[in-house]
């Protein structure tokens, strides 16, 4: 079992930039892949950004390329997803999700593939 908790959400204007944080306990953190996912009101969950527990592969969303950066520190159990450039669209509860794997290099980016849930972050972007 492990326990996601995010943070850093909040309310920034267009052009402006955030970083969330998703802090892990429970189990080791190194072999969870890890993935960002978001949800507009009145929108279905959408995947945002996902990574391999080594990092060394990353995915995003074709909507956030250029402009939100995945990461992760192991020896915090912490991922982190720096979003710049936001927009009004980019507003939504953002979760963070947890996988257990054996691939070192493996990412995961649909909703199903993960076991567990943060209760999520609300950023808001206005114009």
């Amino acid at each position: 079992q492990v326990q996601l908790v995010e943070s850093g959400g909040g309310l920034v204007q267009a052009g402006g930039s955030l970083r969330l944080s998703c802090t892990a306990s429970g189990r080791t953190f190194r072999t969870y892949a890890m993935g960002w996912f978001r949800q507009a009101p009145g929108k279905e969950r959408e995947s945002v950004a996902a990574i391999s527990w080594s990092a060394t592969n990353t995915y995003y969303a074709d909507s956030v390329k250029g402009r939100f950066t995945i990461s992760r520190d192991n020896a915090k159990n912490t991922v982190y997803l720096q979003m710049n450039s936001l927009k009004p669209e980019d507003t939504a509860v953002y979760y963070c999700a947890a996988r257990e794997t054996n691939s070192r290099n493996t990412y995961y980016y649909k909703g199903n593939d993960y076991d567990y849930w943060g209760q999520g972050t609300q950023v808001t972007v206005s114009s």
